[in-house]
Order: structure tokens, then C-alpha cells, then sequence
């Protein structure tokens, strides 16, 4: 079965990369007057089934060069066959949390703008194989790299109710996080959970109430999704990366769907466009103060006709930066990302290893 995927924010994400008045203007959702061709090095770091990417190309010049970055195998072999039409295309089965490590084996030190689209994939929830939806019975797996890892399943197999509780408070900010843990461990005692519908009706029995035209299983499912594939812990990794590889003007454009990615994005542009205020309070002269090494470049929204037509467009936001030339501080950019409560999967050690 071929599975459709619909890239969220298709051209305002390519025009907030390319066209020099990004950000000088307001709307967000079409896009500005129509910049020239364009060389250099750009990184789109979550290529799912390649519609930033394609378009991407559209608009770079015959000498640019596009990375592009997967940990799907699925996602890879469609970015192979790219491969094969655009020379222009290099591709990476990796997470852009090792961004700066893939780059410099490709001979790259700096790019020209980073996209990153956060979350899981049209064709990764619409496949119920992968085991990310709890509409749909299929294996409870949820890796986002189904070639290494722990899954789902394993994980709630051995996981203490302390930490199924931790995760699916903190990532899926769950105020039933407790019940639901205790109804997955009490079930697991008779019958281990393997399926996602059987995951999902045992937290709709531990889950009464919940917001209207909401599953009761949707904050624990993107909890434990979230969890498997550490996305959090990446994210925070990538975004101090992508500060040492962007080059001087260079742009990053990070589109998220909850309010986790989004909180971290927000703060880790904040900080890095406002480094001075963390010491706004000591006795230190302005001149001394930390340059920025970012400068905002706003927010974008899907159009009321984007969420209308796409579902899940509707909690989408994007926030684009560019990089000023001033040098990183010593932590190398670390610092202005937020420390969050980040959960380790110490399960994935005793399962092939960390992805």
C-alpha cells in the first residue's frame, strides 16, 4: 500500500530558508516575492518522504548541494531514489542530533540553512505496522528506526510504574499519568501488551474524561513515542548543533506540532538572540556583554485553508532564526538550550543499543 504524505508548511518553510525578506514582512503563510536561484549547502534534516526537499531543489541553484537526513529506512530509500534523480542530493540514515559528526565525514563544516520538521510522518502513523497510531491495530513497536532499538512493546514489558508514570506525565503531560501506569502494569501481570489497540483500550478504561474530540490515549501514545525515540534528548542535542554548523547568515527553520518541541525551540532561539540577559543583573559593563548569536526571525502559523484541508497542520508552528556572525561561546552553544526533565531509555541498552 503507498501511504500519502503531506508536508506541513511546504513554502513558507523553503521561503523561510531562501528569500531574504523572511521575516521583514508579515502573514507567513504565502510566499514572498520569489528569490533567484540560490547556491550553497542546506540541510534538511527530517526528509520523511521529501516534500521540503523537493521543493528545496526546485529553488537551488546547479552548484548547491542538499543533505538530507532520515533515521526511517523506509524514509532513506525514497531519498536514495532522489539520489538517483538529483546529483545534487546526499543522503545520511542517521538523527540530525549527530548533524556536525555526518557533515564533517561528508567534508562539510558549515551549511547555509537547516530544516528541521519534528514529529512522526504522515505515512508512519497512516501504516499501522509502525505502531504509532491508536486507531489502527498493529504491532506496538513505534520506533521511528525500526532497525535498531528498543520498542514500545519491550519497553512497557520491563519499565517500572515509577518511570511509565514519569514519561507519560512529562512527555505526554498527562494528569492520569499515574492511573495509566498502574492499569499498564496491572495488565501486563495476565496478558503482555503487544498491539496498539490493545494499548489504547486499556488507557481509555484508566482515562474517563478527557478533552472534547480527543482520543483518551493520545497524550500517553505520544508519550511513550516520544520516549522510544528519544526525541526530546535529540532535539536538545540538534539545536546546539546546528548553532556550530550554521554559517554567518545562515537560516534554521524548525517546524513542531506540541507544545514540548515548541517550548524548546522558543527558549534555545531566545537565549541565543538574547545571551546578554542572563547576566543583565551582574556588574558587568555592556561592552563585555555576550554578542547574539541568533536573531529572530518570528513565527509562522499553517493558513486557516492549510489547517482546513490538512488536520494536522493545525497545531503546527515554525520559528525561524539566522545566524549572526559572532563567535559561539565556550560551551560551543550548549548553554542556550533549556534543561528539561529528560528521561533516559535505559531499556534500549539491553535491546541493540542506543539508535
Amino acid at each position: 500500500m503507498e501511504f500519502v504524505h503531506r508536508s506541513v508548511l511546504l513554502e513558507p518553510a523553503v521561503d523561510a530558508l531562501l528569500n531574504e525578506t523572511f521575516g521583514k514582512h508579515r502573514g507567513g503563510g504565502t510566499l514572498t516575492e520569489m528569490a533567484p536561484p540560490t547556491d550553497g549547502i542546506y540541510v534538511d534534516g527530517t526528509f520523511g518522504r521529501g516534500g521540503h526537499s523537493r521543493l528545496l531543489l526546485q529553488r537551488l541553484g546547479p552548484r548547491a548541494r542538499l543533505v538530507v537526513f532520515d533515521k526511517d529506512p523506509e524514509a532513506i530509500a525514497v531519498a536514495q531514489q532522489l539520489r538517483q534523480e538529483d546529483s545534487r542530493v546526499e543522503v545520511v540514515h542517521g538523527g540530525f542530533g549527530d548533524m556536525p559528526e555526518h557533515l564533517a565525514r561528508l567534508g562539510v563544516q558549515h551549511v547555509n540553512g537547516v530544516l528541521l520538521d519534528l514529529g512522526v510522518s504522515s505515512p508512519q502513523i497512516d501504516d499501522a505496522a509502525r505502531g504509532f497510531s491508536f486507531m489502527r491495530e498493529g504491532p506496538l513497536d513505534m520506533r521511528m528506526d525500526t532497525s535498531s532499538g528498543i520498542t514500545a512493546a519491550e519497553w512497557l514489558a520491563e519499565a517500572s510504574l515509577e518511570e511509565i508514570k514519569e514519561v507519560i506525565a512529562n512527555y505526554g503531560e498527562e494528569r492520569f499519568a499515574f492511573k495509566i501506569a498502574k492499569a499498564i502494569v496491572a495488565g501486563r501481570e495476565s496478558r503482555p501488551l503487544r498491539t496498539t489497540l490493545e494499548l489504547a483500550e486499556l488507557v481509555a478504561g484508566a482515562v474517563r474524561t478527557r478533552e472534547k474530540g480527543q482520543h483518551p490515549a493520545t497524550r500517553s501514545f505520544q508519550a511513550i513515542r516520544i520516549h522510544i525515540n528519544q526525541e526530546l534528548q535529540e532535539l536538545a542535542g540538534a539545536l546546539a548543533a546546528v548553532l556550530r554548523v550554521l554559517a554567518p547568515g545562515g537560516r534554521l527553520a524548525i517546524i513542531s506540532f506540541h507544545s514540548l518541541e515548541d517550548r524548546m525551540v522558543k527558549q534555545c532561539i531566545a537565549a541565543a538572540a538574547r545571551p546578554g540577559a542572563a547576566f543583565a543583573r551582574m556588574p558587568i559593563p555592556e561592552s563585555q556583554m555576550p554578542p547574539p548569536v541568533l536573531t529572530s526571525l518570528g513565527k509562522v502559523v499553517p493558513s486557516a485553508e492549510e489547517a482546513a484541508d490538512n488536520v494536522r497542520a493545525r497545531s503546527a508552528v515554525m520559528r525561524v532564526a539566522q545566524r549572526t556572525d559572532a563567535p559561539l561561546p565556550a560551551d560551543q552553544g550548549a548553554s542556550f538550550v533549556k534543561a528539561m526533565r529528560l528521561i533516559p531509555l535505559e531499556g534500549s541498552m539491553r535491546a541493540g543499543g542506543r539508535r
